[in-house]
């Protein structure tokens, strides 16, 4: 059997979509543990003194940075698979004659197809919108009460980093692929 140049480039191509997604995932994943030791470091710096507390105004702006820097890398994650679901699946298919796309590149469809995947799906929906956006939302809320007589400009950013935490919220909503199956 001679090999097909093309199909040769494919697979290549396939190799590396799922080396650059195995590495996108692991960044995307030590995100979390990043914000969490970040915050952890934070809080215990700020309420350590109460000269300290306007550190609680990192921690939104850290929330943001790490947040969207987690949503690029997940959506990153889901383009590679659905890029290879909808379309090197089906330019393979057409290249070897295979009439049956489930069975290529199994493992792509086989995930997303489960019976747990929508529960899944939402409840990491939940852990992101809490990690990134409801504890920069907390860190505001503990810097309002407990400066409540900060200068109008710190209220004022405070108040731009909660708007651009709400629209973190949207976005990490937005991104959520809940879709199940191809």
């Amino acid at each position: 059997m001679t090999e097909d140049p093309i199909l040769k480039v494919w697979l290549l191509e396939y190799d590396k979509l799922k080396a650059e997604q195995t590495q996108r995932i692991g960044f995307r994943d030590n995100l979390l543990y990043v914000t969490l030791g970040l915050f952890g470091t934070v809080v215990s710096f700020a309420v350590s003194n109460s000269a300290n507390y306007y550190a609680f105004l990192l921690l939104p702006w850290a929330s943001l940075i790490l947040g969207w820097t987690y949503l690029i890398n997940d959506e990153k994650i889901s383009a590679i698979g659905r890029y290879i679901r909808l379309t090197l699946v089906e330019k393979v298919k057409e290249k070897i004659g295979h009439a049956d796309v489930e069975s290529l590149f199994g493992w792509e469809i086989a995930h997303r197809s489960d019976q747990r995947r929508s529960r899944r799906k939402i409840e990491q929906l939940i852990v992101d919108e809490i990690t990134f956006v409801l504890s920069g939302i907390v860190a505001l809320t503990f810097f309002w009460f407990l400066v409540p007589g900060a200068a109008l400009a710190i209220h004022i950013l405070g108040g731009i980093e909660l708007i651009l935490l709400l629209i973190l919220g949207w976005e990490i909503i937005v991104y959520a692929d809940l879709a199940k199956g191809r």
